[in-house]
């Protein structure tokens, strides 16, 4: 089984905001905030849980724009959590070009 992860990255809100008054300075912000934001597709396999308890699907955000994705109902952090990757991960200096993002249109 595979799930399509769709997720944005960039700044949550560009300083400068002018409000709203002054449409065409808002405009303005506003194309600079979406000139920040990248757009990420993923699909990801994940393991069949016919027959086991449902608990949702968990998706772990990494650097790089990378994503792992489990359906476990045990907690982070137990011994039988299958992701082992720690909560906080430094951002590399730089990430590895994935040739597949950027033909289907990613980063």
């Amino acid at each position: 089984m595979a799930v399509r992860i769709d997720w944005e990255t960039g700044v949550a809100y560009a300083e400068g905001f002018p409000g709203f008054a002054d449409r065409p300075k808002y405009l303005a912000w506003l194309e600079e905030v979406d000139a920040q934001t990248r757009r990420h597709s993923r699909s990801v396999s994940v393991s069949d849980y016919s027959g086991q308890d449902v608990c949702g699907i968990t998706v772990h955000f990494l650097p790089c724009d990378e994503i792992q994705v489990t359906t476990s109902c045990h907690p982070y952090g137990s011994p039988e959590y299958p992701i082992k990757t720690p909560l906080e991960l430094p951002e590399p200096q730089s990430c590895p070009v994935d040739e597949t993002a950027l033909t289907e249109g990613g980063p």
